[in-house]
């Protein structure tokens, strides 16, 4: 037997049979080019320091997972720099569950193709762009027990925030009414410029008061199709004036419905919360059963959590990288605090507070430019402050799919950008969005679109439900007219879309000028078919379920049902040469179709559809000119004692309408629904509308497929 080893020597063995075990697990991510492909750990409890070799720590706690996804995107990139490696080499991050709070966003370049993110097995990985807010203690605030926090930061004006998610659940930003809406009583001054917008405006005596923190508060004002944020700047209690830094999108008018946010003296219902600036107070008025000490507040942090920063005009793509059953959270955008000013006088006017249409300057949480042939699967898009992904230029070929998107500041997904790219490798083209779940939007901008595609062709959005938003819920194009588009041949197949304008929970409507679709400019190849559209819900004008707008022109529009909207279930305002055949259009409330400019070319050719009603009347806005063919459809007036003689087309009668050369073989009879007031609208066998030729449509296919 050898002789007993002296101390110093056990130690040097011990040292490097450690350090040969870290390195065996080190190889098994960087095992030599061409074996398998190599995989990095990522773990809320890892330790960038280690290999990232294995998914939990070794017993000794001296190798096991990265801590951070960042040097996991390091330690990839290493490994394709090692001779014999090509650079996309595909590596796999797999990423173990948990919540990971980022302090800057996670950005992947050009050097990152090929590579995935991944959950671990079926955990739940959260990429957060918040930060947990500690050290709470009770105390009373205007004769209530609230909970309190201090943040330094927030009184030094390095920290700002409108969001706070408490225990997993959104709180409210304290908020005056707490329910429903006050109303704008009159305007100080009138303008005839109607996008001149408005800086201040009239209350009605006892709507609001001269509070010590009203200078802290906003109010949003919604006014035609967009919501304006007006920090307020005074108040008058004499005159009822209201006056703000910012002025609106749209010059306002009397009944134009607003909420104030942000002040203290608002805070008292539970769920609540205000952020007092000046003292870097934060407020919270707990909900029955929550326990201070198991308090989990976090507030957003950063804007966006993942960046895809590729360059299209140099051909440098971020391409073919994966992010599979990820959740991106907590994040938040906001005007940026004020502008340059110009050397000018008098000085400029104040900055909007707003934009103009579809919230489009709201940037998404995860956002990329020059992606190309990269997927989302399975991810959650959820308590987030801004849209959930936007891809703006240069982005082509991606996929989107069975992804959620919910608790959403604005929008969920954006797709191209407001500008017309001549070259090609920088237009945003041919990506799918299909089989996700789009909901609960618009908690801060409440104009957003569900899905917002501006210049971009050939895209698929197929099989998605899409609900409650205040707004559009799938809005095409970005060209005014029939000047140059570039939103062509894209494709709307089998979604699912309800509850627009007035959300399933009641609230609402609160915008007019909307639609379940809506269309923008020239769109040749663009389709629109087998979709289910209801209850789509404009304030004052303006809930429809298919609404081609200004200049919309050369779009399909088949196979569809639409139901139960306030306005119609098929309106064009002026366009060119659509074609809408083999719908159905139930249960307008006003009215059931709807054309608002004549123009001397066709407008659109309007065939084979089913239009059935109980309430309103079948036409709304201006038939005169007769430029649009209308034929071989199918009338139903539902009330008692209805019938082709008491069916009016504007102000025609059904024979002096088919005497203007409309409806010539169209019927004026039942459809025989199943059960229409189930909306259930499959045709019996015998239904007058399956003789003149009406295809059944099968909705059980809309939707998301299991």
């Amino acid at each position: 037997m050898a002789a007993q080893m002296s101390r110093p020597a056990c130690l040097f063995v011990l040292l490097a049979l450690l350090q040969g075990a870290a390195h065996q697990s080190l190889a098994k991510s960087t095992a030599a080019p061409g074996d398998q492909e190599p995989v990095f750990f990522v773990a809320v409890d890892g330790n960038d320091h280690w290999s990232g070799g294995q998914p939990t720590p070794n017993a000794d706690r001296t190798d096991g997972p990265f801590a951070t996804l960042a040097r996991a995107l390091q330690a990839a990139r290493e490994r394709r720099l090692q001779p014999g490696e090509t650079p996309a080499r595909p590596i796999t991050v797999s990423v173990r569950g948990g919540v990971y709070f980022l302090t800057q966003p996670l950005v992947l370049k050009p050097e990152d193709s090929g590579t995935t993110l991944a959950a671990y097995a079926k955990e739940e990985p959260v990429l957060s762009g918040g930060r947990k807010i500690g050290g709470w203690k009770p105390v009373t605030l205007a004769n209530r027990q609230v909970w309190a926090a201090d943040l330094p930061e927030v009184k030094d004006g390095n920290w700002v925030f409108r969001e706070l998610w408490v225990n997993g659940q959104r709180a409210v930003r304290a908020r005056h009414p707490n329910r429903g809406y006050l109303k704008v009583e009159g305007l100080v001054g009138a303008s005839t410029n109607w996008t001149a917008g408005d800086s201040c405006f009239r209350y009605r005596a006892g709507d609001l008061e001269d509070w010590s923190t009203l200078g802290q508060g906003e109010v949003v004002v919604m006014n035609l199709w967009a919501e304006s944020h007006l920090p307020v700047k005074g108040i008058d209690p004499k005159e009822h004036i209201i006056s703000f830094a910012k002025r609106s999108v749209f010059t306002l008018a009397p009944g134009n419905l607003y909420y104030l946010e942000g002040a203290v003296e608002a805070l008292d219902q539970p769920g609540e919360w205000c952020l007092n600036s000046k003292t870097g107070t934060l407020y919270y008025l707990p909900r029955p059963g929550e326990d201070l000490g198991k308090l989990e507040a976090i507030a957003p942090l950063l804007t966006q959590v993942l960046r895809l920063e590729g360059r299209p005009e140099a051909a440098r793509f971020v391409h073919r990288v994966n992010f599979r059953g990820l959740t991106f959270s907590h994040t938040e955008w906001y005007f940026p605090e004020g502008l340059a000013t110009p050397k000018e006088s008098p000085p400029p006017r104040p900055e909007v507070g707003g934009f103009a249409q579809a919230a489009f300057g709201v940037p998404g949480a995860v956002w990329g430019e020059g992606v190309q042939a990269c997927a989302w699967e399975g991810c959650r898009f959820t308590r987030l402050g801004n849209y959930g992904l936007e891809l703006a230029r240069g982005c082509q070929q991606n996929r989107i799919l069975r992804c959620e998107f919910s608790d959403l500041g604005a929008g969920a997904i954006k797709l191209g950008e407001t500008v017309i790219r001549d070259r090609p490798a920088e237009q945003t083209r041919a990506n799918e969005i299909s089989d996700c779940d789009i909901r609960d939007g618009g908690k801060l901008f409440q104009s957003a679109a569900g899905i917002w595609l501006g210049q971009s062709p050939d895209n698929r959005l197929t099989h998605n439900l899409i609900h409650d938003f205040y707004n559009v819920g799938i809005s095409i194009g970005w060209t005014w007219g029939y000047g140059p588009a570039l939103a062509t041949n894209n494709l709307v197949a089998f979604n699912h879309v309800h509850h627009l304008g007035a959300k399933s929970n009641g609230d609402g409507p609160i915008l007019s000028d909307m639609g379940a679709v809506y269309t923008l400019g020239r769109q040749p190849g663009t389709r629109i078919v087998n979709n289910l559209f209801h209850d789509i819900n404009g304030l004052e004008y303006g809930g429809w379920g298919i609404y081609f707008d200004e200049g919309s022109s050369l779009i399909v529009a088949e196979s569809n049902v639409v139901y139960r909207t306030t306005h119609g279930g098929f309106h064009q305002h002026y366009g060119a040469t659509n074609t809408v055949r083999n719908n159905i259009f139930a249960f307008g409330r006003d009215h059931q179709l709807q054309r608002t400019r004549p123009q001397p070319h066709l407008s659109f050719t309007f065939q084979t559809n089913i239009v059935y009603f109980d309430s309103g009347v079948v036409l709304g806005g201006d038939w005169s000119g007769d430029r649009y063919e209308m034929d071989g459809n199918l009338y139903f007036d539902a009330r008692p004692k209805a019938g082709a003689e008491t069916l009016r087309f504007s102000q025609a009668t059904w024979e002096d309408w088919r005497h203007r050369g409309h409806d010539l073989h169209s019927l004026v009879a039942d459809p025989l629904f199943v059960a229409p007031q189930r909306y259930d609208f499959r045709l019996q066998p015998e239904s007058p509308a399956l003789k003149m030729g009406f295809q059944p449509i099968d909705v059980s296919q809309v939707g998301i497929r299991k």
